[in-house]
């Protein structure tokens, strides 16, 4: 559906931005006016209307009209369990995913916006790690995503990373992997590597070609994306920290994943993994840092201090047995936190609605004691906290005048029926019971780019449909050696991991007890 440049987005609860900690400041019966993708103004609906008569509407006046969602950390589109890698511990799972299928990236990239528009997102921070092949082929499948993006009508956050150590084996280097191996394994192993053809200081050339090709785009931003301490070398962090001081980058890396992250940073530096990055001047207010599971207080302060984000992916964290967040300590601390699906959701889909009322069930701590989130906390994660991880910054996750027209539009009477007491909170009605069917239109950049079920740009059927007969096609003969050779390798991690932790862990919070 068409709508003019000049629109009023009607609402019968709408929530502008947050105020404190935990509330929201909303308008009953309001309406945003927007022209041109940016909003002029929020108010009352009468009003507006009166002054404003040739404005296209959207929504009826029954919705809850809501700021976009963030998706703060996703990377693929086809889950790595639809291709074939179960659950399994991070360094388990990151060497099982080399068996995963090329899967075509446009089609791929499409196939979750699909699911991440329908349960309110509007704007995805994407980050492409694994970049296989020479410099043409990682600037085409960029584009490639990039282009998915722009046709559906999705802001997009693009983030870039480079592995260039220990990309097998998380802590071990290649060369010392391959010689730990049988030698019948290694040359699948070998061909695997051979795959990575971008090396450090190509790296950063690419990086500044894609700059200049999409600084035009309105939806599009670039970002940095050293994918994680022990794929990255000092070298490669001193150059991450000179780039972003220099230019203003943002940087999204992920951190303390796990337990065994953690072990490693202190047999590679001595100390924290934190520590090591405050080594290269990398903690500022332009680092997020993905995940943080296993942050420790010192850490926590020293990140709190600098001004570092932190997104936080609680189904990833569920699933493959990283552990919980410290989130109520992120708070605390006053941190600006984010939220992020990563690969697939609880579900295994990207439903940004499930994923919020998990962060805001998980984290609530046994006790009488109010430090746990509440609805209010989760929506600004959801969209400030995402928002100020992303190089748009406060353009997106409030409606107020001069910020990008990007909205979320939800069926109140699928949330309040049949019945809804008078003394509960809108938000927490909404954070509890909203489901992506409660989804009744999605705006983005001004525009509904999805309303009643319906993509307005594209026909998801056609693209799935072209998806579904793209993967069935037989696994060419290397795919059936990467699987092979990831099979082979698993004995040989899970014997490495059993005791590479000695220390037991102090946990934040303690959820039962055993005695």
């Amino acid at each position: 559906m068409s709508r003019s440049d000049r629109a009023l987005t009607r609402g019968k609860y709408i929530f502008i931005r947050p105020e404190g900690r935990h509330g929201w400041a909303m308008v009953e019966d309001g309406a945003v006016l927007h022209s041109n993708g940016v909003i002029d103004a929020v108010g009352d609906y009468t009003a507006l209307r009166r002054q404003h008569p040739e404005a296209e509407i959207i929504g009826d006046g029954t919705q809850v009209v809501l700021p976009g969602f963030v998706n703060a950390h996703h990377h693929v589109g086809l889950t790595p369990l639809q291709l074939g890698v179960p659950d399994l511990p991070l360094e388990l799972f990151s060497v099982a995913r080399i068996k995963l299928r090329g899967v075509d990236p446009y089609l791929d990239t499409l196939y979750s916006a699909f699911e991440m528009i329908a349960s309110g997102v509007t704007t995805v921070q994407h980050l492409r790690a694994a970049q296989f092949g020479n410099a043409t082929d990682v600037l085409r499948g960029a584009d490639a995503v990039v282009k998915a993006y722009e046709d559906i009508g999705m802001r997009v956050s693009m983030g870039m990373g480079v592995r260039e150590q220990n990309r097998v084996h998380h802590h071990l280097s290649d060369d010392d992997f391959l010689a730990s191996l049988p030698a019948e394994l290694r040359p699948g192993v070998e061909r695997h590597l051979l795959r990575y053809g971008i090396g450090l200081e190509e790296f950063f050339d690419l990086y500044q070609e894609m700059e200049r090709r999409y600084a035009g785009k309105p939806l599009v931003r670039m970002q940095l994306a050293p994918v994680n301490l022990h794929w990255t070398s000092d070298r490669s962090l001193a150059l991450h920290a000179d780039y972003s001081q220099r230019t203003g980058t943002l940087m999204h890396l992920h951190l303390d994943e796990t337990q065994y992250q953690k072990e490693y940073a202190r047999r590679r530096g001595g100390g924290s993994a934190v520590e090591y990055l405050d080594r290269f001047g990398l903690l500022s207010d332009k680092l997020t840092l993905g995940h943080g599971v296993w942050l420790n207080e010192s850490d926590i302060w020293t990140l709190a201090s600098k001004g570092v984000s932190v997104c936080t992916n609680c189904s990833s964290n569920f699933r493959l047995r990283s552990g919980i967040a410290p989130l109520n300590a992120f708070e605390c601390n006053h941190m600006n936190v984010a939220i992020g699906i990563d690969e697939a959701g609880i579900n295994d889909d990207r439903d940004m609605l499930q994923e919020m009322r998990l962060v805001l069930n998980v984290h609530r701590e046994p006790g009488v004691g109010d430090g746990v989130p509440t609805a209010g906390q989760v929506l600004r994660m959801a969209t400030v906290g995402g928002a100020m991880t992303t190089p748009f910054g406060s353009h997106i996750g409030l409606l107020v005048p001069g910020a990008f027209a990007d909205m979320t539009l939800l069926n109140w009477r699928a949330i309040s029926k049949p019945y809804l007491d008078s003394d509960t909170p809108i938000l927490s009605a909404i954070l509890h019971r909203a489901k992506p069917h409660a989804v009744d239109a999605v705006v983005i950049n001004g525009r509904v780019v999805y309303e009643n079920g319906r993509f307005t740009n594209l026909d998801r059927d056609t693209i799935l449909a072209q998806l579904e007969e793209n993967m069935s096609r037989p696994a060419t003969e290397f795919e059936t050696e990467l699987r092979r050779t990831a099979e082979a390798i698993q004995p040989h991690l899970d014997a490495f991991y059993r005791d590479y932790v000695t220390t037991e862990p102090v946990p934040f919070s303690t959820y039962n007890s055993k005695i």
